[in-house]
């Protein structure tokens, strides 16, 4: 009698089992995760409050802090030999002077640790994605700076210019590209001679740049949803020296002039909130939007055009930085501080994350190619370059910080 009861007990445990297993295979797939097909294999980055001027907590705020020299000399991760080098920017091929002590220099934050790149775990994280990209030549700057680190741990890297873009990398290893689109005013800008230039009411007007404020640039408009990863820029076109009174820019909107026209900050205030709108929404959720903030030039008694120079051995002290920038002190190098208020603004109320390179980069006037060019009359034609930077140098701090940023929203995802 016993056996026939532990056999039956026995017999309803079983069929419990399978009950159980019936109902939790049937729920399961309410509460799991669709499969991601090939062509929706972007998993989204994690985004953050819509004010991107904040500091964004447990994230080390790496944009504050000062330069230290250490007393060990350091060795940059690349050379002369990169194969993505631009020659003006290749200081060490053009034999500047100072190279090892501009390199030695490390900036280290008020409140964390000095960032590096960890590029086993940056490339592994970032394994079939793509980071492009958008703005101007200090954006190609960054771009070259990143692709010589990049390349350190793989190799077999070697050039990309697909999408319409300007210059760039594929790593192979990762299957990682990384590109840039050249588009210095991010809108659509064409050359309009006047049509009747020997007429004395053309006012020594040659002709117009047409801005079509509502309309990103062709290098970058087919582009949004390929990158994982966007860093944007504009800023350094927005001035007189670019675009003098005898050719100036002229703004429209929806194929029409804009009444009364606007000067050369009030059309890149128009710029920035079109260009923020078309980014929010054709851009993908999904992608990391980053708004790289101006890089300051280091032009000393004068414009770049005006016998403008930056032979300095250090970087600039806390009150020469003030004395440099601040844009109450009317000099050549204000404008950084005045566009960077214009794209706070614009991106008020938005996604896309700040980085905010300006301050750090403000006391290193001891830090561009200046007269070591790598062509013998480029600084009688050309002047100082005291806006880009030498390689290796400055921009790999950059590097760094990116990384960081980057491996930080991709460890954070919704």
């Amino acid at each position: 009698m016993s056996s026939k009861h532990t056999s039956t007990i026995f017999v309803y445990l079983i069929l419990l089992t399978f009950l159980l297993l019936f109902i939790y295979s049937t729920i399961l797939p309410l509460y799991s995760p669709s499969p991601t097909s090939a062509q929706s294999s972007k998993l989204p980055f994690k985004q953050f409050t819509s004010d991107p001027t904040k500091t964004r907590s447990p994230f080390c705020n790496f944009f504050q802090g000062h330069w230290v020299l250490p007393n060990l000399t350091y060795k940059p991760l690349y050379d002369e030999t990169c194969p993505f080098h631009r020659n003006a920017w290749n200081c060490l091929k053009n034999k500047r002077d100072n190279m090892e002590r501009i390199n030695s220099w490390r900036w280290v934050p008020e409140d964390c640790d000095s960032p590096q790149i960890n590029l086993v775990k940056f490339l592994s994280l970032m394994r079939n994605k793509r980071i492009g990209f958008v703005g101007d030549s200090l954006n190609e700057n960054f771009l070259v700076s990143f692709l010589c680190i990049l390349r350190v741990a793989d190799s077999g890297a070697r050039k990309w210019k697909r999408k319409g873009a300007w210059r760039g990398g594929y790593f192979p290893k990762f299957n990682v590209t990384v590109a840039y689109h050249r588009a210095v005013l991010l809108a659509k800008y064409k050359w309009q001679p006047v049509k009747h230039p020997n007429l004395s009411n053309q006012g020594g007007l040659a002709g117009i740049y047409r801005v079509d404020i509502d309309i990103p640039a062709d290098d970058w408009m087919e582009v949004t949803k390929f990158y994982d990863v966007l860093v944007f820029n504009t800023g350094h076109w927005w001035g007189l020296d670019k675009f003098p009174k005898e050719t100036p820019l002229v703004f429209y909107k929806e194929g029409q002039p804009i009444l009364p026209s606007l000067g050369t900050l009030a059309g890149l205030k128009v710029v920035l909130e079109s260009m923020v709108s078309f980014i929010q929404r054709e851009v993908p959720h999904g992608t990391l939007k980053l708004w790289r903030l101006q890089s300051p030039r280091h032009f000393y008694g004068g414009e770049w055009n005006q016998n403008g120079s930056c032979l300095l051995d250090n970087p600039l002290g806390e009150g020469q930085v003030e004395t440099w920038f601040d844009p109450s002190n009317g000099g050549v190098n204000r404008e950084a501080r005045q566009v960077n208020h214009l794209i706070k603004a614009a991106l008020q109320e938005t996604n896309i994350q700040l980085l905010d390179l300006t301050h750090l980069s403000e006391f290193r006037a001891d830090a561009h190619p200046a007269i070591w060019l790598g062509k013998k009359d480029a600084v009688s034609i050309w002047g100082q370059d005291c806006m880009h930077w030498c390689l290796p140098g400055l921009p790999d701090t950059w590097v760094d910080i990116l990384s960081k940023t980057i491996i930080y929203n991709l460890e954070n995802r919704l």
